[in-house]
Formats: C-alpha cells, sequence, structure tokens
C-alpha cells in the first residue's frame, strides 16, 4: 500500500492521530471532530493548513482518486549544503516525497485533474519535481480531455535548487497554456498561503480563481514591498478578501462548500 493511502485510512478511521490545537484560541478538537469540521476550529472558526490527504478526502468521490508520478523524488542539482538532509527529514514529518499530489478522480461524479499541494513539505515550495509533476498533469489532463484543479499552498520557489526552481514557473506556465488552447477548465484554489513565484505563474493563470477566507496571497511579503516602495501599506492587502475587492480572485469559497461549488463548476464547463 503507498504511503498515500496508508495516511488516507489513518484519516478516514479517525485513529492514531493527536488532537489539532488551535492557533488562534488554543482550544483542543479531537481530530474526528476536526475532520468533520473541514479542519476549521469549532470554536473560533479559524481555518488549518489542511493535508493533501485530508483536502482529497474532503473533495473527491470515495475511492475514484488516482495517483500519478507518486515516486518522483527531489535530487540536489546544485549541492546545495544539507539539502539532502532536509528532503529526508521532510518526507518523515509529512509521509509524502514530495510538496504535491497528483492524479485523476471524480468530484460529484465528474472526472478531473487534480494537484494539491501540501505546506508540511517544505511549505509546499516548488522545486524541479513539485513542477515536473504539476506539469505532467496539465498534459496527461490535455491528452485525455480533462479540466484541472489546483489547491495550491506555497513559500514560492524552492531556494535549495536555485535556478533549477525559478525555471519551473515558466514550464508549468507553458502546459497551461496548451492545456488552455485545447478548450480546457483550469480551475485555481487559493489557500493560505499562496505566495512568491507560484502566485507569479500557475496559481494566477486559472480560468476561474477562488480562494478559501482569509488566505494570505501575494508575492513578496508586506514588509520588503514596504520597504522597496517606501509607502505604508493598506491592511490586509495581501488576504483573500482584499483581492477579491480589487479582482485577483472571482470568489472565496467557504471550506465546507468548497466540493459542491467545484462539483457545480465541472458540470457547468463539461464538454459533452
Amino acid at each position: 500500500m503507498s504511503t498515500l493511502k496508508t495516511i488516507l485510512n489513518t484519516i478516514t478511521s479517525g485513529t492514531e492521530q493527536p488532537p489539532r490545537v488551535c492557533k488562534q484560541c488554543g482550544t483542543e478538537i479531537p481530530y474526528s471532530k476536526y475532520i468533520e469540521n473541514s479542519c476549521i476550529c469549532t470554536e473560533c472558526g479559524a481555518y488549518f493548513r489542511m493535508r493533501a490527504v485530508e483536502r482529497l478526502d474532503a473533495t473527491v468521490d470515495k475511492g475514484s482518486f488516482q495517483e500519478i508520478d507518486r515516486k518522483l523524488k527531489s535530487k540536489n542539482p546544485i549541492d546545495f549544503p544539507e539539502y539532502a538532509e532536509k528532503l529526508e527529514k521532510a518526507e518523515k514529518t509529512s509521509g509524502l516525497n514530495e510538496g504535491v499530489v497528483c492524479g485523476t478522480a471524480k468530484i460529484d461524479g465528474m472526472d478531473c485533474a487534480l494537484f494539491i499541494m501540501d505546506s508540511a513539505f517544505m511549505m509546499g515550495s516548488m522545486g524541479t519535481v513539485v513542477g515536473e509533476k504539476i506539469t505532467r498533469l496539465f498534459e496527461k489532463a490535455t491528452s485525455l480531455g480533462l479540466p484541472v484543479i489546483g489547491f495550491i499552498t506555497s513559500g514560492g520557489a524552492r531556494m535549495q535548487e536555485g535556478i533549477f526552481s525559478l525555471m519551473q514557473m515558466a514550464k508549468v506556465s507553458g502546459a497551461v497554456k496548451r492545456h488552455s488552447e485545447a478548450g480546457l477548465l483550469y480551475i485555481a484554489v487559493l489557500t493560505d498561503p499562496t505566495t512568491g513565484g507560484i502566485t507569479a505563474s500557475f496559481a494566477m493563470q486559472g480560468d476561474i480563481i477562488i480562494a478559501e477566507p482569509k488566505a494570505l496571497i501575494g508575492f513578496a511579503g508586506q514588509r520588503v514591498i514596504e520597504q522597496t516602495t517606501g509607502e505604508k501599506l493598506p491592511a490586509g492587502f495581501q488576504r483573500a478578501e482584499f483581492q477579491l475587492e480589487h479582482g485577483f480572485v472571482d470568489l472565496i469559497e467557504a471550506r465546507p462548500r468548497m466540493t459542491y461549488t467545484l462539483g457545480k463548476l465541472l458540470k457547468l464547463h463539461h464538454r459533452h
């Protein structure tokens, strides 16, 4: 059984998992209740950062997910000091080979391809394997005539891979363009946080861009921007609500309604 299936079975059963503690109000939530409440604090309503397997369990039709390219793993292309050790630690703590899970599935009975980034693996940063896996997913979706849904969270490009990481922005964007030219739908779901080179490329290239409430969405950090421009920025300018008001996202959707909304969009754009 794959690592992903092992973790998913554990999550589905609600066993062998410690309670979750809300960083906002300090409430300790039993894991089964945490999952039932869409990984949202039962007391204050704060959103936890969902793991990829938790997102799968909450989103796709049961038993429909087929993972692809699970065995792809990062190397150390520029011999960055201690990078191999960081990768090994990320694998152990996250239970994943890399910062994104890709595959095909059904949502409300509708076929789709999807990728889900996981902040537990080096903050979902984009290295060569993350870029390669997402590129291959778009290419597979194009060949099969499938829409793509991306659940995006990332700290940006992975500095330990230097220029090889930055090159993924253009590579994935090219695959997104070819998918679009084939007349296929791409829905980007921005979660907390979506930053850096991810925002500067495929996160903002969706035909429909959805955000979770209060998700941090931006390129550089607020302090860096203020130091560069010499201007004080408005409060909350990088949150989903500000982005919606200024036209950078199309919709903010609550997590418990996300599957319903995605299903409706897939049916609306279904190619008969």
